[in-house]
């Protein structure tokens, strides 16, 4: 297998297909476009990097996964998950992240990447407040750049097209990839009290 080693080969290859609005269309802050379109994306995909790796993590919120404070900060609130702590850990020691925002029948993409910071300062902390409760951290992000993503690969995938939807009873359940993995594991049970679990530890 050719396996290419350089920048310069890469170039060769890509170069001459770079458009000059791939380029145009990075800003350093939110215009008001933008911010319209992230603040309307109910999930996104953060990807952050520590000293054992990389990791992405999905986010989602009805109403707005991320609250635009400014053109140029974002607060990511960090509710109910499974207190792996991944991204926060790599955050902590290395504040560099990524963010894909996916909007639910819109073929287009937005990108940010930027720095962030996780804060458990009480009035930030209750001002996310839903049913009673609140995040237990938020995420403070600094934005160094944003760009929408070209649609193409939302187009080939027919993501919002009911008929490419997955049959979920035709796919392993979480408790059948929990005894794959780990052997000795009672996967009807888990499966069962998964749904009553979920909706009461939902914030």
């Amino acid at each position: 297998m050719k396996i290419i080693s350089s920048i310069e080969e890469l170039n060769t290859i890509y170069g001459a297909g770079l458009s000059q609005a791939s380029v145009d269309k990075v800003t350093r802050r939110l215009t008001p476009l933008y911010r319209e379109m992230i603040e309307i994306s109910p999930f996104a995909a953060l990807a952050t990097v520590g000293p054992e790796g990389l990791d992405c993590s999905p986010r989602g919120d009805l109403g707005g996964v991320v609250r635009v404070v400014d053109d140029g900060t974002l607060h990511l609130p960090d509710w109910r998950g499974n207190n792996r702590v991944d991204s926060l850990s790599n955050i902590v020691r290395d504040p560099r992240l990524a963010l894909m925002f996916l909007i639910p029948g819109s073929n287009t993409t937005m990108r940010i990447n930027g720095r962030g910071v996780v804060s458990n300062d009480e009035a930030l902390l209750a001002s996310f407040e839903m049913d009673g409760k609140h995040p237990r951290t938020v995420i403070v992000i600094s934005i160094d750049e944003v760009y929408f993503q070209c649609a193409r690969a939302v187009m080939r995938a027919e993501l919002w097209n009911a008929a490419h939807f997955a049959d979920p009873a035709g796919l392993p359940t979480p408790g059948q990839m929990l005894k794959a993995a780990v052997g000795d594991f009672d996967q009807e049970t888990y499966d069962r009290e998964w749904p009553g679990r979920a909706a009461k530890t939902m914030w």
